[in-house]
Formats: C-alpha cells, sequence, structure tokens
C-alpha cells in the first residue's frame, strides 16, 4: 500500500484562517504541517511509498529533500481529484492499495499509520478515519486503489460510507487522536495549540509567535 497526499498551493492553503493568520503565516503554517505529515508516513512500517500530488514548487522541494515521489496535481480540481489522480497512477504501477492523507494533520503518527494499515484487511476494503467532529474523513485507506470514487470535503464521512457500500464493502471505521485533527478553522487551531505540536509545525508556531499570542 501506497500513501497520496494532496497538497494544493501555499498561497491558497487555509483559507479558513484568515481571521487569524496572514497570508505568509497560513502559508508557513500548511509548509511545516505538511512536512510533519511527511516525516510521519515516513517512519511508519508497512508503506511501499508516498506519493505527493501537487503544483506548489516548495512541496516539490520537500519531496526532493525526503525522497518521496511527486507528480503533478494536472487538474487542479481539488483533494478528490487530486487523490483520484495519485490512485490512477498508483494502479497503473499496480500497487495493491491507497492511503489518501492530507497534508493538514501534524498529530498524526507512524503509529496511527500502522494501525490503519494493519486494520485495513485484504482487498477489496475500504478503511476511514473521522475528522474529529465526525463529518470528515482525514484518512481514506482502499484497495484496490480504484475501488470508489472519493468524496474529499467538509463533510466527506457520510459519502464515503455510501460509496464503500455501494461497492458492496463495509468499511472499517478507526478513530485515532492525532490523524482525526485536521487544522482549517481557528477552533482546530486553538486544540492544535493546547495538545501542544511537536516537529517543524510546533517549532514554526513558537518561533512565529503564534503559540505565545494564544496562551
Amino acid at each position: 500500500m501506497w500513501a497520496i497526499v494532496p497538497a494544493k498551493n501555499f498561497a491558497c492553503a487555509k483559507s479558513r484562517l484568515a481571521a487569524v493568520l496572514s497570508p505568509e503565516e497560513r502559508a508557513a503554517l500548511f509548509a511545516a504541517m505538511l512536512a510533519d505529515v511527511i516525516a510521519a508516513l515516513a517512519a511508519a512500517k508497512g508503506l511501499g511509498g508516498i506519493l505527493i500530488v501537487s503544483n506548489e514548487p516548495e512541496v516539490r522541494r520537500l519531496a526532493a529533500r525526503c525522497g518521496v515521489r511527486m507528480t503533478a496535481d494536472r487538474a487542479a480540481a481539488g483533494q478528490s481529484a487530486a487523490v483520484a489522480e495519485g490512485a490512477r497512477i498508483l494502479a497503473a504501477d499496480g500497487v495493491a492499495g491507497i492511503l489518501a492523507v492530507p497534508g493538514d494533520v501534524p498529530l498524526a503518527t507512524a503509529g496511527e499509520i500502522e494501525a490503519v494499515l494493519a486494520s485495513h484487511g485484504g482487498a477489496p476494503a475500504v478503511t476511514i478515519v473521522p475528522s474529529h467532529d465526525g463529518l470528515g474523513s482525514n484518512a481514506v485507506a482502499c484497495s484496490p486503489p480504484g475501488l470508489i470514487p472519493f468524496r474529499f470535503g467538509v463533510a466527506s464521512f457520510a459519502p464515503h460510507l455510501a460509496e464503500a457500500r455501494a461497492a458492496r464493502v463495509e468499511p472499517r471505521i478507526l478513530r485515532l487522536a492525532g490523524l482525526g485533527l485536521d487544522i482549517d478553522t481557528p477552533d482546530d487551531l486553538r486544540e492544535l495549540l493546547a495538545r501542544g505540536a511537536g516537529g517543524a509545525t510546533g517549532a514554526f508556531l513558537a518561533a512565529s509567535g503564534i503559540a505565545a499570542a494564544a496562551s
């Protein structure tokens, strides 16, 4: 199984944080979170590889530094289209399954990734990690890669359940604290600060003064 990480251009990232962060802060926060997600995936045992789908030049440099594969987001039509593009490429390469993970879950751990892989089971199979509010899908594992259409968005959990069942697969649901927290809104950012981020995200929040301002 390979991981697919869609990453939009930094200038467009985290627009719902505009009330509390400047454009430069939002871009830097997303870059830091993405670096932490890639680090967690790279440390997880059992993944065959990582594919980033993005048109952002800085992401290309990150991929090169981390030694992970990257492809262009040709459709540039959002997260679902980016994951579908990655799944198409990996299916053509003979990859048996994919794990779609967003770039804004900085508390995700290698252990949580391994838990998803362990619970996934044999194909056909779908495993979903819901967002902390129960509305979104913060990770979707799918075997084979094109088993279901992807329905990422603000309230994607129910559509992903429906797509799995339409494919006659009962999805496995795994609730995980780190993967479950995606950072989209000021409330999410406050929750992240309350839990205490490490890695690149924690370093950015400290160096930028955002963490101190929230305390």
